[in-house]
């Protein structure tokens, strides 16, 4: 298989190969502008994410992709939103289940709790911290789409299979001329 395609390079001459490489960098860039056009769209640094964990099961299962927005309103007790606690990488969906407003200020405070799990966040939080800031919250649950985000999962488990996936898929794009 990478035969064929590995000869097929070899056919083209430098001005294709170099033609070829600035498409794929076209749609690197195009992938991005996307991206940040969805991020300006829906307020939301990150407007498409991926749960990795069982913690919202029924409402959310491993693998959904979930399409967020950051709405100008406070957020209600109920709201399922995608939160990431100072310090660390990875952003948590989970339920709002409690909120406390500060008048003087205008600072929202609240706490979240995974459905499936048996108690609230405050484990999660940093050492001393009861609840999480508004700021901290990336954005608001808008919809989602069951499993599609299984690929994610399967790459971040099994690193060869990312980069195996990109090198087959940039060895197709170098060859394929349309």
């Amino acid at each position: 298989m990478f035969e064929d395609e590995i000869a097929t390079l070899r056919r083209m001459s430098k001005r294709q190969v170099l033609m070829q490489i600035l498409n794929f960098l076209m749609i690197i860039a195009s992938a991005l502008m996307v991206w940040k056009g969805l991020a300006l769209y829906t307020n939301s640094e990150s407007p498409i994410v991926v749960v990795l964990s069982g913690s919202m099961e029924p409402a959310f299962y491993r693998g959904d992709l979930l399409f967020l927005g950051m709405p100008d309103e406070p957020l209600r007790v109920g709201d399922i939103c995608v939160f990431k606690i100072p310090g660390r990488d990875v952003p948590i969906v989970h339920r709002v289940i409690k909120l406390h407003d500060e008048r003087d200020t205008g600072m929202q405070y609240i706490l979240t709790k995974g459905d499936n799990n048996q108690v609230d966040d405050r484990g999660l939080y940093n050492p001393g911290q009861l609840w999480i800031h508004r700021k901290d919250v990336v954005g608001k649950v808008r919809g989602f789409l069951p499993y599609v985000g299984m690929v994610t999962i399967i790459m971040n488990d099994y690193p060869q299979a990312k980069y195996l996936l990109i090198a087959a898929l940039g060895i197709w794009v170098l060859t394929h001329r349309e």
